[in-house]
């Protein structure tokens, strides 16, 4: 057996399949739907299944697939029904929201933005009873309570954007539409309607967490990932029986920053920094259109913009000229 495994070359051992542990709940059992696959072998466990639907799983991948079949059948309509049209314009393919004449008014007819309420209102019991199963199978397994609540910070983010923000505004078409350029067009022209997105501190939060998040990761997985050669990705092992990876890792940064992360706090670095970027991005959103109408003058009152009195943009202006 190789002394030195990877992802590339670890040995996959294929016997009975492991059904873990019981239920704490007294929930019905695992669907017995297991086997093994090679290649899923070579980036994370071999093992397939077993499998656990339950009641909450199953609704929701009903009315999650009833909301991307809603989203796909209007975008198949816009493209006259036509599988090469389909797949050249997907991308500019969008389901939009009613328009504002509409109000928030949930009897609005199904091309004039109807069926964009019903795919939302689908997709949205899909995420909420997602959340709910993952919530009771942490619950059934005795864990924490901390991949739930993950999640739910990014489904504030979500119901902020389609359904919340639109509510407090009375009008629908303040909602993000379903498309890949529309929300990305909707996304730009929030941020010039309201003055400059870049000027709400909870965006800056939002924005900060995200970076942050992306470096915590890349510090952690590159650590563990340079000390796979002496076992650092078994962390139990090295937390009760220490040998050389977690001590060099430890080393090294205390080398490089004058201190180290623990096995523990590193994982709770990245945890609050992955929360807090959907958190606070959704509290900016929020904010937007409802107290602040303009981003940029309120960063002028508040002292965290230039006033326009005292600024002259004759030199950034001649610069872009070449001048």
């Amino acid at each position: 057996m190789a002394t030195y495994q990877n992802i590339f070359t670890q040995v996959q051992v294929q016997g009975p399949p492991e059904m873990g542990v019981p239920h704490l709940d007294g929930s019905e059992g695992r669907l017995n739907l297991t086997g093994h696959n090679y290649w899923l072998g070579k980036i994370g466990q071999a093992q397939i299944g077993p499998i656990y639907l339950g009641l909450l799983g199953t609704i929701s991948l009903t009315f999650g697939a009833a909301a991307i079949m809603i989203i796909g059948l209007n975008f198949w309509a816009q493209a006259g029904w036509s599988p090469q049209t389909f797949m050249r314009e997907f991308f500019w393919l969008s389901l939009n929201p009613p328009g504002p004449e509409y109000g928030f008014s949930p009897f609005v007819p199904l091309d004039k933005g109807g069926w964009f309420i019903m795919a939302g209102a689908f997709l949205t019991i899909a995420v909420l009873t997602w959340w709910a199963r993952t919530y009771y199978r942490a619950k059934a397994l005795g864990m924490g309570m901390h991949i739930p609540w993950a999640f739910a910070s990014a489904i504030w983010l979500f119901l902020v954007l389609g359904f919340i923000r639109p509510m407090l505004l009375g009008d629908w078409s303040q909602a993000v539409p379903y498309g890949i350029f529309s929300h990305l067009d909707w996304t730009n022209n929030f941020s010039l309607l309201y003055g400059n997105l870049f000027y709400n501190p909870f965006h800056a939060l939002s924005i900060v967490f995200l970076y942050g998040s992306a470096l915590l990761f890349a510090m952690h997985g590159a650590t563990i990932l340079a000390l796979g050669r002496y076992g650092g990705e078994r962390e139990i092992e090295q937390i009760t029986d220490r040998g050389t990876a977690a001590e060099r890792g430890a080393l090294f940064w205390r080398w490089v920053m004058g201190f180290n992360a623990s096995f523990e706090s590193i994982h709770r670095w990245a945890w609050w920094f992955a929360v807090l970027t959907t958190l606070t991005g959704g509290i900016g959103i929020l904010l937007t259109g409802t107290v602040v109408d303009n981003w940029y003058l309120w960063a002028q009152e508040h002292h965290y913009a230039p006033e326009t009195i005292n600024y002259d943009p004759s030199g950034a202006a001649g610069a872009a000229a070449g001048q």
